[in-house]
C-alpha cells in the first residue's frame, strides 16, 4: 500500500472559480438492443452501505497516494454491496500550473458543504469523508474494515437503455430527501505537465465523471433522473446512487454497480 503523505493544504474558504469546465462533454452511449425492461437493476442491502468519499486533484503532491488507496477497493469482495468509494476532483488548486481535467465547483462544493455542516473540520486535499464524517484513518496507515451499517431500507435502481434512470426507496420517507446519480470512470490515465505533479502519469478509479439530482419524487414515489453526462471519457463505467436530506450532503443510502461494457 503507497505510503501516506501529509495533506497537500488546507482552506477555509474556497477560492474563486479560475476556469469554466463547459469546453468537453462527453455523453456516454449505452450500445443495447432494444428489449423489454432495464439494461441495468441494482439493489442495495438493506443495512446501510459504507460510502467513502475522496477529494482529490491533481494539483496535489499528497494525493496520488490516497488515489492509489482508493483504487484498491476495485477489487474488494464487498465492492457495492458493503462499500461505495467515490473520488471528487475539486478546482480550488487549478490555479497552481496544471487544471485537474476531472474537477468542478461542484466537487468543491460538496467538500465545503461538509464543513459548513461540521462533517469536516476544514477544506484540504487529499481527504476522506465516510459516511459523512472525517475520516483521518488513512494518513496513519489505519485498517479500513467498516462494520454493518444499520438497517435504513433498500435502495433500487433501474436504468433504461435510453439513459433514463428511476431510483426507488422502501425506507422511511420524508419529504426532503433528494436522489443523486453519479457516473464513475474506472482505468483512467493523466500526464500531468505542470504543478506539483508535473511529469506524473496518474492513474485513478472511482473518478466521478458527472452528477445530476432530483430533488423530489414522482407522483409514483420514485425519482426519475437521468445519466450524467461525462467530462472525459474513460475504459469503463459504473454508476453509484445515493439519497441525502435536503441540503445536507451525506448519503444515507446508497447503490453502485458497473454499466454493462
Amino acid at each position: 500500500m503507497p505510503k501516506p503523505r501529509p495533506p497537500c493544504r488546507v482552506s477555509t474558504s474556497l477560492p474563486p472559480l479560475r476556469r469554466s469546465l463547459g469546453a468537453l462533454v462527453l455523453g456516454l452511449i449505452l450500445a443495447v438492443p432494444a428489449a423489454a425492461g432495464p439494461v441495468l437493476h441494482l439493489q442495495s442491502p438493506e443495512r446501510r452501505v459504507t460510502v467513502v468519499e475522496l477529494f482529490t486533484s491533481h494539483g496535489c503532491s499528497s494525493c496520488p497516494p490516497a488515489d492509489a488507496w482508493l483504487r484498491h477497493f476495485t477489487a474488494d469482495p464487498g465492492l457495492w454491496r458493503r462499500v461505495v468509494p467515490l473520488a471528487f476532483h475539486v478546482d480550488y488548486w487549478d490555479s497552481l500550473g496544471w487544471p485537474d481535467r476531472f474537477a468542478s465547483p461542484a466537487n468543491s462544493g460538496r467538500q465545503q458543504a461538509y464543513r459548513l455542516g461540521g462533517g469536516v473540520a476544514t477544506v484540504y486535499t487529499p481527504g476522506f469523508v465516510v459516511n459523512g464524517r472525517e475520516w483521518r484513518g488513512w494518513f496513519h496507515g489505519a485498517a479500513f474494515d467498516p462494520a454493518p451499517g444499520p438497517r435504513v431500507g433498500r435502495l433500487s435502481f433501474d436504468l433504461a437503455a435510453d439513459g433514463a434512470a428511476t431510483l426507488r426507496f422502501d425506507g422511511p420517507r420524508r419529504p426532503s430527501l433528494v436522489a443523486h446519480l453519479a457516473l464513475l470512470g474506472f482505468g483512467l490515465s493523466s500526464r500531468i505537465g505542470g504543478g506539483e505533479n508535473q511529469g506524473r502519469t496518474l492513474r485513478e478509479d472511482f473518478v466521478v465523471l458527472g452528477r445530476t439530482l432530483a430533488a423530489a419524487p414522482g407522483a409514483d414515489g420514485a425519482w426519475h433522473l437521468h445519466l450524467p453526462k461525462a467530462v472525459a471519457p474513460a475504459p469503463r463505467h459504473a454508476l453509484v446512487a445515493w439519497l441525502s436530506d435536503g441540503a445536507a450532503p451525506t448519503p444515507l443510502q446508497a447503490v453502485g454497480g458497473w454499466l454493462p461494457r
